[in-house]
């Protein structure tokens, strides 16, 4: 094939095996731009606590320090039969990303004014846990309630359209 361009693939969509924890929230209150996914630095505790279904990202957000990205404010509680070496259920926790999507993620962050909000917290089919990580910019007041009011139409189109056939 000399002298045709080839579209570049695309990437598949991420391998969900098991959600543990989504930010139901985030898509009402941002219009999400680029989805990322990234690996997160846990502790054995931690592991096992997710695994059992535990953890909550809802007032979750990630943040640019120094080159690495942090999860902040993510709650993951303290397993049960963990002894001593238990660990702190809102400690920042460090996604693994790579440098490019770092800079990425430092640019917009900063010139553009947009925020890192995490999406879901999941285990991917090799057994990682794994963090959907969403650029996003926020909504104010009116854009909410036009994103209400097209639901509601969508949800009665529905109907009209069930009741006519």
């Amino acid at each position: 094939m000399r002298g045709y361009a080839m579209a570049r693939p695309t990437h598949a969509p991420f391998d969900k095996k098991k959600i543990v924890a989504e930010n139901r929230r985030a898509r009402f209150d941002y219009y999400i731009e680029e989805v990322f996914e990234a690996g997160i630095v846990l502790t054995g505790t931690e592991v096992k606590s997710l695994r059992f279904g535990e953890g909550s990202i809802a007032e979750s957000y990630a943040e640019v320090k120094n080159g690495e990205v942090w999860l902040v404010n993510s709650n993951v509680p303290e397993f049960s039969h963990g002894n001593r070496f238990n660990h702190q259920p809102k400690r920042l926790r460090k996604l693994l990303l790579h440098e490019r999507e770092i800079a990425k993620f430092t640019g917009a962050v900063e010139r553009k004014g947009m925020t890192l909000v995490p999406l879901s917290v999941y285990f991917n089919g090799r057994g990682r846990a794994k963090v959907e990580l969403a650029l996003a910019k926020g909504k104010n007041v009116a854009d909410k309630r036009a994103t209400i009011k097209e639901r509601d139409w969508k949800r009665d189109q529905a109907r009209i359209m069930r009741d006519y056939k």
